[in-house]
Formats: C-alpha cells, structure tokens, sequence
C-alpha cells in the first residue's frame, strides 16, 4: 500500500518534518511530493482539494487526510514511540485542527521559508515524486 505525503515544498517546517518522518520510516512506507510540484498538483486536482490548502496530507488507501488527522496518522507509522502520539486521535478534530492551524498559519514566520523546494540526496530520490 502506497502512502502519499504531500507537503509544503517551500516551508522549512515541512521540510524538516519530512527529513524527521525519513529517519523514522525505515521501510520506505511513505512517499513524498511537495504541493507545488507536478504530482502534488496532478494529486490535489485528482482528489478535488482546494489549491491553497494549507495543510499537510496524507492519501493512503486512496483516502485523504488533512491536517493533525494527517499528522497522527504518519505517526502511528514510525518506528518507536512515535506510534503513541496516535493516542491523540480521540482528541476531537476541532480541538486538534485548531493548534494545527495556528502553527500552520505562522510557519514561516516561526521557521523561515526556502526560495525553492528541497531537493532528495540521490539515495532517498525513490521516495520523492514528481
């Protein structure tokens, strides 16, 4: 089973958060595209999400999750302890979505933005699409 992780390719959060989930992925179940790239975009429109979302996803088993749903989910696939944040889950959404968007919303202030999306080591290209 294919998991997808779309991301902000721009924002040096998103970044390190894919650098943080390839570390803790070690078989490989997770794939990367950055939302301005070509597949993120062919994703976005395939899916019908709103070209500005400002979210990180997660399509897995051709389902979309957005947000801290999105978030948790990768969690609960990580090697280690990481699988316990999953517990939040019965946090309710709302609740959950609320602090995801404060941060989302101040991500650049906070973390700083590139000019350009990151680009994968040779060794780790198989996991990025686009």
């Amino acid at each position: 089973m294919e998991r997808i992780i779309l991301f902000d390719g721009v924002c040096n959060l998103c970044n390190h958060s894919v650098q943080f989930i390839i570390k803790r992925d070690t078989s490989g179940i997770f794939k990367f595209a950055s939302i301005q790239g070509g597949t993120g975009k062919r994703i976005v429109t395939k899916y019908g999400l709103a070209p500005d979302l400002d979210s990180f996803i997660l399509i897995e088993k051709e389902k979309v999750y957005i947000k801290s749903t999105a978030a948790l989910r990768v969690c609960s696939g990580l090697k280690g302890g990481w699988k316990l944040f999953a517990i939040l889950m019965i946090v309710p959404t709302f609740i959950r979505d609320y602090i995801y968007d404060i941060i989302a919303k101040n991500r650049y202030k906070w973390f700083g933005k590139k000019n350009s999306c990151m680009l994968p080591s040779p060794e780790l290209r198989e996991r990025f699409l686009d």
